[in-house]
């Protein structure tokens, strides 16, 4: 299996390769607490891209690194996808459901860094 850095770089290109924004990784490593190592968040304009940013988190990662995803959840109304790696859960977001629940505030006492917009 690949270290952590490589699928997060993976799980990070594969949200840009269908323009997902606002790229968030919050590092939860030092948080004993923490249900996962990291979380990275992500935005989708619409529901529909939202669904499409999460297809292209996990066949980009398939195919970089073989790894499939334990379980995903989300896809009935693609308003907050979640796809778990264990250790990393990927959350893809539309931008009101993201600000309702907040997870960077609720993991304030992370490691937060954003990852700039490729436009």
């Amino acid at each position: 299996m690949k270290n952590n850095n490589s699928l997060q770089q993976f799980i990070i290109e594969g949200i840009q390769e269908r323009k997902g924004k606002n790229i968030t990784i919050v590092d939860m490593s030092a948080i004993e607490s923490a249900a996962a190592s990291q979380f990275i968040i992500a935005e989708g304009s619409s529901r529909m891209q939202v669904g499409a940013i999460a297809d292209s988190v996990r066949e980009y990662v398939q195919d970089k690194t073989s790894i499939k995803p334990y379980n995903y959840d989300g896809y009935t109304n693609s308003e907050w996808i979640v796809v778990d790696y264990g250790d990393t859960l990927v959350h893809i977001f539309i931008p009101e459901v993201r600000d309702r629940y907040n997870l960077e505030e609720l993991w304030s006492d992370a490691v937060i860094s954003e990852v700039p917009n490729i436009d």
